[in-house]
């Protein structure tokens, strides 16, 4: 989403695919120079002059590091690295089953991907950020001396363990679960600790002080009531009619609209379901794209593959409020892209191409370049 990586504007839009107010020197506005550290690294996001947001659930903070990465992309339009989760572990000194890849993102003038990577497992693990060039080489991002800022969320939910059973989950590991840069703010998903833990928040860049989320509550028909604590997935700025709206996917699955001129911190507000796309099913990662003079919705998922869903008739659709039983569908249609199996993350490469993080069933990852379908 993102001018960015996986933020696309439909064609509505287009006109706004800019980086509004900020320009130049006021980029990097309050940012200092020196040794940046990482409790974690998760969710990416591109935004303009080569500035790469950061999640650092762990830590509950958003960061923003000015990259210099603004030279232009090479002429070459594929990209395919083989065994990358391979690579990374012997570039870390680790085997492979010590390391996981959290999120990718493209820088768009580049299209150097970046990788947030956990490098050992529980309290041993150590964030990592890698970049991918487009010849396929690696290495590893230095953080000893950057120019960075930082956004502190000053609402995030308990760091520590909670539930019981095999429902038991550390919340903070939730603070964030996707960004995405628009025009002067980021926009964050994740958990609070409010009553409505489920959060989304519009966190004014360069940052300053950073206000309470607004909390987000909406109709899950799978499980036929309204939600208010499931955190949202993965999501997309797009335009309906003429409102800036967040489409966001949950696990089970449903698709859900959100006003975003209605993100304003400590506020309580309803989404709109447009889509139930079938239950016991995670969403991974979404992008927006043109094919065709029509705009679609790529969504990789863990159990449905990826769908292909087209958006022309989203303004029409009824928001869903009554329940779907039995793993039904209802809303928004999608269509199943056969080749699009195994794909973890996902995010725009170019015009007509992808960037996929793609899992074989050896569980060998691979990064690839793919033909948007």
């Amino acid at each position: 989403m993102k001018t960015f990586s996986r933020y696309y504007w439909c064609s509505l839009a287009s006109a706004v695919l800019v980086a509004g107010s900020i320009h130049g020197a006021s980029l990097t506005e309050g940012m200092k120079e020196g040794a940046l550290a990482l409790r974690s690294a998760g969710p990416l996001a591109f935004g303009p002059g080569g500035l790469l947001f950061v999640a650092d659930s762990k830590a509950a903070a958003l960061v923003a590091i000015a990259t210099g990465d603004t030279g232009a992309a090479p002429a070459k339009k594929t990209l395919k690295v083989e065994g990358i989760n391979q690579k990374i572990a012997a570039l870390l000194g680790v085997t492979s089953d010590q390391i996981l890849i959290n999120d990718m993102a493209v820088n768009p003038v580049s299209q150097n991907a970046y990788l947030a990577v956990s490098r050992g497992r529980g309290t041993d693990m150590t964030p990592v950020l890698v970049k991918v060039n487009p010849d396929g080489r690696l290495e590893v991002m230095g953080l000893e001396k950057v120019k960075f800022s930082r956004a502190e969320l000053p609402d995030a939910p308990v760091d520590g363990v909670v539930g019981q059973g095999n429902r038991q989950s550390n919340p903070r590991n939730e603070t964030i679960t996707d960004v995405a840069f628009l025009e002067d703010r980021v926009l964050v998903a994740g958990l609070s600790n409010e009553e409505f833990s489920s959060t989304l928040r519009a966190i004014p860049f360069p940052f300053k002080n950073v206000e309470k989320g607004t909390s987000v509550e909406m109709y899950h028909g799978a499980h036929g009531r309204f939600e208010t604590r499931s955190p949202i997935r993965t999501f997309v700025p797009f335009k309906v009619g003429n409102q800036l709206q967040l489409l966001a996917a949950y696990t089970c699955t449903p698709l859900v609209q959100f006003p975003i001129s209605e993100l304003v911190p400590g506020a309580k507000i309803k989404g709109k379901t447009v889509a139930e796309l079938g239950n016991r099913n995670r969403p991974l990662d979404m992008i927006v794209y043109q094919q065709g003079g029509k705009d679609y919705l790529l969504l990789a998922n863990s159990s449905r593959g990826l769908m292909k869903i087209a958006t022309d008739q989203i303004e029409k659709t009824d928001s869903i409020s009554t329940p779907v039983p039995d793993g039904g569908k209802s809303g928004m249609v999608y269509e199943t892209i056969a080749s699009g199996t195994g794909i973890e993350q996902l995010d725009r490469f170019d015009g007509s191409h992808a960037l996929v993080l793609r899992r074989t069933e050896a569980g060998v990852l691979s990064l690839e370049s793919m033909t948007l379908p």
